[in-house]
């Protein structure tokens, strides 16, 4: 049985990178008369969608490549959709069986359920409702709301830790792991929502990645992980990111693994109008003889 250290030593090593990207332009993309036809899980790439792809896997291999050492693995995690499928088939020409250690299509990272076949103008309207609604608690008749993704994203969320922790992708601890979700955009979205504790304010302020775009949340010194080390500050703007996530990201590039921002307004000063730093009678901030001096001036 494996000890306690050594079980926390092989907890420790965390992948390098977590990637998520979206996939390749669709027929669905190009037309959404598509879904009227065609179950959205079948939707192909188009043939643009497929060169996106093929370009998107030279541009990751040259990402991972160039920023680790010579030594590094990738493992990617796949929505069962076609049109994600086929970008993961296409994005794998760029990397030899050496380099990838595994694969494994993931239901939890689908697409948000719209409903079964898609009645184009009765599809209009309900869009235009989700607007008015709020894109998040919005559910499709028949289908989901981006509140039901969170919930199953947050599911394989725990899962990812555990494969991590129990070292069930079978990591060489010596080698730089990428971990490659290919996925679709609004789960993407809800799943750094969930990584980094966005509020569903800005969660609604979010824009879409587009096809073959992907985010990179790499491992910083402390052990954190942060969109700011790969990414630019104007990208993370353009994406809908606030100066006050920005600054966040910034600061968990540096940051010690599992520590508090004391900066960051959305954990406690979204919620309260004012929070004292203490209270008025509390002895944890004085030094043990002021608060023996203020106990005796309350006899």
């Amino acid at each position: 049985m494996m000890d306690r250290k050594q079980h926390k030593k092989q907890s420790t090593i965390l992948p390098k990178r977590i990637i998520l990207m979206r996939h390749g332009e669709s027929a669905g993309n190009l037309d959404t008369s598509a879904y009227t036809t065609i179950p959205d899980h079948q939707i192909p790439l188009t043939s643009v969608g497929l060169t996106q792809a093929h370009r998107a896997g030279a541009n990751l291999r040259d990402l991972i490549s160039g920023s680790s050492s010579s030594h590094w693995r990738v493992y990617f995690y796949v929505s069962p959709y076609a049109r994600t499928r086929s970008t993961l088939r296409e994005i794998g020409r760029s990397f030899s069986k050496r380099r990838v250690i595994g694969v494994r299509e993931e239901c939890r990272v689908r697409e948000q359920d719209f409903g079964n076949f898609q009645v184009e103008e009765r599809m209009k309207m309900i869009k235009e409702t989700r607007e008015r609604f709020g894109r998040f608690f919005y559910r499709f008749p028949e289908g989901e709301s981006a509140a039901d993704v969170f919930d199953r994203v947050s599911s394989f969320l725990e899962s990812l830790w555990r494969d991590i922790d129990m070292n069930r992708l079978h990591h060489d601890p010596s080698h730089d792991l990428n971990l490659i979700i290919i996925s679709h955009g609004l789960t993407s979205r809800v799943f750094l929502m969930k990584w980094f504790k966005w509020t569903v304010d800005q969660f609604e302020r979010l824009n879409n990645l587009g096809n073959c775009g992907f985010r990179v949340l790499e491992l910083g010194s402390g052990g954190e992980y942060s969109l700011a080390i790969h990414h630019t500050e104007d990208e993370l703007r353009e994406w809908g990111l606030d100066s006050e996530m920005i600054a966040d990201q910034k600061w968990r590039a540096h940051a010690n693994r599992g520590a508090w921002n004391e900066n960051c307004p959305w954990y406690l000063d979204a919620f309260f109008d004012h929070l004292a730093d203490s209270d008025e009678n509390d002895d944890d901030h004085k030094t043990p003889n002021e608060a023996y001096l203020h106990r005796l001036s309350d006899i």
